[in-house]
């Protein structure tokens, strides 16, 4: 006799109605969570979801004139001249060394620091030095780089030190060779403090009895960073490893803005600032629109790609 599989029952309107009151209950219990958190997801929906629309441009000739629905369609053509361009190989080498370098550096030296304060016995001394690496996040992009101007121009304070020693004055804003340097250097500067806040989080998470185990084992202070304290803020550092590899494609391109000029595009010049050119400047729309949205798409591939493999070794991800 053949199986007959028997339908599943529909709700009930005793189902319907204990869910519909379950979710009223719940919306009047936690009515000031919800509240809490409706700006923020009308902060994603507004600025972030509704003009995903947009994206649209990318594969039409746009004319504000003649509007987005009504602009011819061209398929992938501003895609393909940018792939054929001749900035995009230096685009896309300058931006992967940058987002490299900083990934190497910058992402390395707040894990450093806070482990060099987690270290430090005296909590006064250990205070004094978070103030001090804290305060430079606080100061504005374009102050940060109003700094550089001025301190390193050719009448400025480093080329005058430099000229005590007998050495050569250097213009170095206006050299492509240094423009890596100082756009690394000055973003550990400003963020190193800051960044370390959520390593010594989680580094006083960490069960005090494991340090007094490893000091009975006969472990010294290197060796329980190694063994202990490295390993106890592993997921923290894994996590916001993803979250920046996600972001590889898209460096600080305000930052480089501010710092670029035309005898420093060699090496400055980022997919991030060619869009601004080409879109803003040049009123561009649809060829800076699938720019952007080639740049977004890699982003999302690097990202899942991230999570994947740490996923696969150390079980920590993200979703």
């Amino acid at each position: 006799m053949p199986l007959i599989s028997k339908p599943i029952p529909a709700l009930t309107k005793a189902d319907r109605m204990t869910f519909s009151y379950r979710l009223k209950r719940d919306l009047k219990v936690n009515r000031y969570i919800y509240i809490m958190i409706l700006p923020v997801l009308l902060y994603y929906l507004i600025f972030h979801y509704g003009p995903m629309y947009g994206i649209q441009i990318a594969f039409k000739n746009y004319s504000p004139g003649t509007g987005m629905w009504h602009s011819p369609w061209v398929g992938f053509k501003y895609f393909n001249e940018f792939f054929h361009s001749f900035y995009f190989g230096r685009l896309i080498r300058n931006t992967l060394l940058l987002s490299l370098y900083d990934l190497t550096f910058g992402f390395s030296a707040p894990i450093v620091l806070a482990l060099l304060l987690n270290e430090l016995r005296s909590a006064l001394f250990k205070r004094i030095v978070q103030s001090i690496t804290y305060l430079p996040y606080f100061i504005s992009l374009v102050v940060v780089v109003g700094l550089m101007v001025d301190f390193l121009a050719r009448d400025g304070l480093i080329n005058n030190v430099m000229a005590l020693f007998g050495l050569e004055k250097l213009a170095y804003l206006s050299e492509s060779g240094w423009f890596r340097t100082l756009f690394i250097s000055s973003g550990i500067w400003q963020n190193i403090g800051w960044g370390t806040i959520i390593y010594l989080a989680a580094m006083a998470n960490i069960d005090p009895a494991l340090y007094e185990a490893a000091k009975v084992d006969g472990a010294n202070r290197f060796k329980q960073v190694v063994h202990i304290t490295l390993p106890g803020i592993m997921p923290t550092i894994l996590i916001l490893l993803i979250l920046q590899i996600g972001n590889l494609m898209s460096i600080n391109s305000d930052k480089i803005l501010l710092m670029y000029n035309t005898a420093t595009y060699n090496t400055a010049d980022v997919i991030g600032t060619y869009v601004y050119r080409k879109g803003i400047l040049e009123a561009s729309f649809s060829y800076s629109a699938a720019i952007g949205l080639f740049n977004s798409v890699i982003n999302f591939i690097l990202l899942v790609l991230a999570n994947s493999l740490s996923k696969r070794i150390t079980e920590t991800k993200l979703w």
